[in-house]
């Protein structure tokens, strides 16, 4: 009965710790480790209960040390590119784009637990209560505190599927070329480009503020493609995404976000730590 009761919340309970922690290889060990709690706890009355709870506060305890290891971490933070579910609309699927688990991180571990069980994954305020330890009605002051930095700080624009990814392939058309002037055209006077090595990869470890600037650095990557890299077009984290393989290993992951016609964000993942699912 266990063990159906967890594959049943498998997908669910991964989804919860991947939006908490950013990163799909500790979701799935947080998930795991929810499950061998389970299978030795005693008199456990409602397992699914049981398992939300056990994630959601193995999800805090990692966020604690997770905070102090960003205090060291070299150049910026992007969390784990994923592939995207094919069942997943709305909310849902926002929740997991890369800029919106960017945004994620500006709340406190507590306030994302809120935010994400009450606007994504639609429980009730008496278990979010239960699973986080506070009174219901301190819930709903988290909550409306975590709604307000997320509506004035959430994305303006969501262009459609074909705009995005013609607007990722008009980019990646411009770098590889060497056309600075095309590139430059396509990304916003006040772009930000941020690149996550982790100090296991090389990239730019500040971010790369301007039209002109992002256009140098892209351009002078594109001068390094070789004939052992081969481009690929995902979906990631919801979103048209470029994964570049070096003799089919994955190493370098593109991800856009648009502001209205031109590109406002563009994230690049290289730490290999995090590229490992691809």
């Amino acid at each position: 009965m266990i063990d159906d009761e967890f594959e049943q919340h498998r997908g669910q309970l991964f989804g919860i710790a991947y939006r908490m922690v950013g990163s799909a290889m500790e979701a799935e060990d947080i998930v795991q480790d929810a499950y061998l709690r389970i299978r030795t706890a005693n008199d456990v009355r409602a397992p699914s209960a049981y398992l939300r709870k056990t994630v959601v506060r193995l999800c805090l305890d990692h966020l604690k040390s997770a905070a102090a290891q960003r205090e060291t971490y070299i150049g910026a933070w992007l969390p784990e590119p994923l592939p995207t579910p094919d069942d997943l609309h709305g909310v849902e699927l926002e929740s997991i784009s890369m800029a919106f688990l960017t945004l994620l991180e500006t709340l406190s571990p507590v306030e994302r637990a809120v935010f994400l069980l009450r606007e994504v994954f639609d429980y009730e305020y008496d278990e979010i209560a239960d699973i986080i330890g506070r009174e219901a009605a301190a819930c709903r002051q988290i909550l409306h505190r975590a709604k307000t930095h997320i509506a004035a700080h959430r994305p303006r624009f969501q262009p459609d599927a074909a705009a995005h990814q013609t607007m990722l392939l008009k980019f990646v058309t411009a770098m590889t070329t060497g056309d600075l002037n095309g590139l430059t055209s396509l990304l916003a006077a006040d772009a930000v480009s941020y690149s996550d090595g982790g100090g296991k990869a090389q990239a730019a470890t500040r971010p790369i503020v301007g039209a002109d600037a992002i256009a140098r650095f892209f351009v002078g990557i594109g001068k390094r493609v070789t004939s052992d890299y081969a481009g690929e077009l995902r979906t990631l984290n919801g979103q048209p995404a470029v994964v570049v393989r070096q003799n089919g290993v994955a190493f370098w992951v593109l991800i856009l976000d648009l502001d209205g016609d031109k590109i406002g964000t563009v994230r690049v993942v290289v730490n290999p730590d995090k590229l490992r699912g691809l």
